[in-house]
């Protein structure tokens, strides 16, 4: 259990919220590349850490992140004209570069000298798998972009589901981390099979055991921490164990046991402090991971079937999730269709952000209670001057992966060497 005041602290990112000012010190997945593909096209509005941001892509090909009101009179630029390098807005025709530089005032005369005099507030910007990235820190503390975890370099494929969630970032991100949830929630996706390892077929991922009440062992670390399931195999149950190791990298991914084509991945984005950005990831060799396409229609996260265009799910309390009772009838454990949706009906229903005072909480929560344990403490250091968690020295190691194994029973966890599929 937490008190309110540790919640807060936990949840809140808005304005001067310890935790916002923490994440700001990472780089931020703003958007996807394909919202703002086309040069010169269309901007679309974000919002991140409760900071209303606008995100278009220059005559260039070039992607910029400013703030969504234009600093002449609060007019929104999202409705603004994408043309020439720059984003117009408008009410008096203000035009603003990617880097916040204003270039043009159709409004006032040429010799008044104003534009030299203001600057807009734009983030840096890059893009990398898939993703628009944003550094919204202080410009003293600013960091160069580095590849995130899940997509090393440039040959790996990445495909992202992504939804709005309506609830805070932190109960998604104890959704991640918590192993034993797989075994109830996605007990119909996710099946026990006579196989040496997790397998993916077209329809199902399969696992080599039937152990709901996984053992829970975690490991600490700068970066994060990393913890291992360990439930009984199907095989050899004598003497070896079923080991799923997840990785939490502070403050707001989770590298997730892989199966035998691909490795998993998600990344939240803490929109304000009840709504959230969820990235579900399948990452790794062209050959063997599924397209974007394909790895959203696995997951029943398509656009314009699953959500709207803008990334909303169809699935609400209002519809009950579109929850099938008559295939919960026939076998399905949840009558929710996608595995995302499963875990989205759940961290739904706890609230907009969910009161971890009234938890009663067991030994599978071990990760769950480490990882509120481990951000309560980063947030209450940061606010008292010391680095930020995950930042420069305090980073992942690259050799750092989740993974998933049958081991003999005489063998660490901690030090099963592993990589990436």
């Amino acid at each position: 259990m937490l008190t309110q005041e540790e919640n807060d602290l936990l949840c809140r990112v808005e304005g001067q919220a310890p935790m916002g000012q923490l994440m700001r010190r990472h780089w931020q997945v703003i958007c996807l590349e394909e919202e703002v593909s086309e040069p010169d096209g269309a901007p679309i509005r974000a919002r991140v850490l409760g900071e209303d941001l606008v995100v278009f892509r220059n005559t260039e090909g070039k992607v910029g992140v400013l703030a969504e009101f234009c600093p002449h009179r609060r007019a929104s630029l999202v409705y603004g004209r994408n043309e020439h390098s720059g984003l117009r807005c408008l009410y008096h025709g203000w035009k603003m570069d990617i880097t916040g530089h204003v270039v043009d005032m159709s409004s006032e005369p040429q010799a008044s000298g104003l534009k030299e005099k203001i600057k807009h507030i734009a983030y840096p910007a890059t893009e990398w798998a898939g993703m628009v990235w944003a550094y919204m820190g202080p410009e003293e503390t600013f960091t160069e972009f580095t590849p995130p975890p899940w997509a090393p370099n440039a040959s790996v494929r990445v495909s992202v589901s992504k939804i709005i969630i309506p609830c805070n970032w932190a109960q998604i991100m104890e959704g991640q981390i918590d192993s034993a949830h797989s075994s109830s929630l996605h007990s119909s996706d996710m099946t026990p099979a006579r196989v040496e390892g997790a397998t993916v077929n077209e329809s199902t991922w399969l696992r080599p055991s039937t152990d709901k009440a996984p053992r829970m062992q975690t490991q600490s670390d700068v970066y994060g921490f990393r913890y291992a399931a360990i439930r009984r195999p199907i095989q050899n149950a004598s003497t070896h164990e079923y080991v799923r190791s997840t990785v939490f990298v502070a403050p707001s991914t989770a590298l997730i046991p892989p199966n035998n084509l691909y490795n998993v991945a998600n990344i939240n984005t803490a929109i304000d402090d009840t709504h959230t950005a969820f990235h579900f990831i399948a990452w790794g060799h062209p050959d063997t991971t599924p397209d974007t396409e394909s790895w959203r229609k696995f997951m029943s996260t398509q656009v314009n079937i699953d959500l709207d265009a803008q990334f909303h799910p169809i699935r609400h309390v209002g519809n009950h999730f579109l929850q099938d009772r008559q295939a919960m009838k026939e076998g399905n454990f949840t009558g929710i269709k996608g595995i995302p949706n499963q875990d989205m009906a759940m961290w739904v229903t706890m609230g907009p952000i969910a009161d971890r005072s009234q938890d009663r909480l067991g030994a599978s929560d071990m990760a769950v209670v480490e990882f509120r344990r481990q951000m309560v403490a980063a947030a209450k250091a940061f606010s008292e001057g010391h680095d930020p968690i995950g930042v420069g020295p305090l980073k992942i190691p690259s050799t750092v992966c989740a993974y998933q194994a049958i081991i003999p029973k005489e063998v660490d966890w901690r030090a099963y060497s592993a990589s990436p599929v």
